[in-house]
């Protein structure tokens, strides 16, 4: 059975959501990412940034990232998978939901993250198709 933990980047890191924008580019830069998973104060996911986030829900806002913070963009219900979940449960999760990238976590901490690049590395033609379908569809 291939987990979660099979198909994800490890080495995944929180932004806490205190940490302002800037900050968080910086992070995403130096780690070569495009998406943050963000950590309220008892270290619980509680969002995930984009760089796009940044820049149209800030940026292009004309607000300063020096002085918006992470917990600011924070929206909605942020979703995960537990490291030791099958495949399927993680394309369900992500189908379902219409994400693209999802954090995994074991025993309440962050251990990876599964994006669009995990999945074409580790899934079949089918597999893929089927998600982008769901995942890019309009509606």
């Amino acid at each position: 059975m291939t987990t979660a933990r099979d198909i994800m980047h490890p080495g995944a890191e929180w932004i806490p959501a205190h940490e302002t924008l800037d900050r968080a580019a910086r992070l995403m830069r130096r780690l070569d990412v495009g998406a943050l998973p963000i950590a309220d104060s008892n270290e619980r996911l509680c969002g995930i940034l984009t760089d796009r986030d940044i820049v149209v829900g800030c940026v292009a806002m004309g607000h300063d990232p020096a002085k918006v913070t992470a917990g600011d963009l924070a929206k909605g219900t942020p979703r995960w998978i537990d490291a030791g979940s099958d495949v399927g449960e993680v394309l369900n999760e992500m189908q379902g939901h219409r994400i693209r990238r999802l954090p995994v976590i074991e025993n309440k901490r962050l251990v990876g993250m599964i994006s669009e690049a995990d999945l074409a590395q580790h899934l079949s033609d089918g597999q893929i198709a089927a998600w982008v379908e769901h995942v890019y569809a309009n509606g």
